[in-house]
């Protein structure tokens, strides 16, 4: 189908209108960090470098940062593990209640944060009589984060087919034999793209986290709410929400370029 002229103006508008919309406010706060106004004053009146020194001083926002990253890590972990094993179990075998094991495992990523963090928070507190802290925020973060490992990697699966672990079982190849030399590396760059997808999300994630995060533990995007509003912190916060959106980007990025270069390959 070709477009006419007028309509791929029009197309051409709306879609650098959105994509304003869009980065235009990311801009204005990578703008804000190097200002030197003490507020979200806009125009900055200068710009300096010198919220970026204090920020990468800062006791607080180190410590949140390097929570953050473990939050993550230990939350992908969970949800490349689990993930992958649900993914196998509904992919390689028929069973009653199939589906509605599908339905459930990616619901998580459907329901609103907010009910999901008074869930848990109620869960945790009431029923499992937990004290809030590091390990609630990680099996938190691992129920969404799941999902997107669980997409990854079924999605992969329905791809490959069972062939070829068919052809090495009649070969006689055990169950972890079969595994580890065939079915491993050919989903092993869609864990890689859920993996690293699923620390994007768990990286940035404050909603679950406000419900499930008890006192001494504050990671990264709870740190920039506290401080948000606080004499003096604006730079300094605009500063470790560019760092936010550069980790959380990388992630992304790496996971779309992993899929490009398999695609092209295929």
């Amino acid at each position: 189908m070709r477009l006419s002229r007028t309509a791929r103006t029009v197309l051409g508008a709306i879609t650098v209108l959105v994509l304003a919309v869009i980065y235009l406010p990311l801009v204005i706060v990578l703008v804000n960090s190097f200002s030197t106004s003490k507020t979200f004053l806009w125009p900055p009146p200068g710009f300096t470098l010198e919220w970026w020194a204090k920020a990468f001083t800062n006791a607080g926002a180190l410590s949140a940062i390097a929570t953050s990253v473990l939050v993550a890590l230990l939350a992908t972990a969970v949800a490349l593990v689990l993930g992958t094993l649900v993914s196998l179990a509904l992919q390689r075998y028929r069973f009653f209640g199939r589906d509605a094991v599908s339905l459930l495992v990616i619901l998580p990523i459907a329901l609103p944060g907010i009910v999901t963090g008074i869930a848990l928070n109620n869960a945790f507190r009431t029923i499992l009589d937990l004290r809030l802290g590091l390990l609630t925020i990680v099996v938190a973060h691992a129920t969404f984060c799941i999902v997107t490992v669980f997409n990854n990697v079924i999605a992969r699966l329905r791809r490959m087919g069972g062939s070829l672990e068919e052809a090495s079982a009649d070969l006689g190849a055990g169950l972890w034999t079969t595994f580890g030399l065939v079915t491993f590396p050919q989903m092993r760059s869609a864990l890689l793209a859920g993996g690293l997808l699923a620390f994007a999300l768990s990286f940035d994630e404050i909603i679950v986290t406000t419900f499930t995060t008890g006192s001494g533990v504050t990671t990264l995007p709870i740190w920039i709410l506290d401080n948000l509003f606080r004499p003096n912190q604006a730079p300094i916060v605009n500063v470790i929400a560019v760092v936010l959106v550069v980790v959380s980007i990388l992630p992304i990025w790496i996971a779309q370029r992993v899929a490009g270069a398999e695609a092209v390959q295929r």
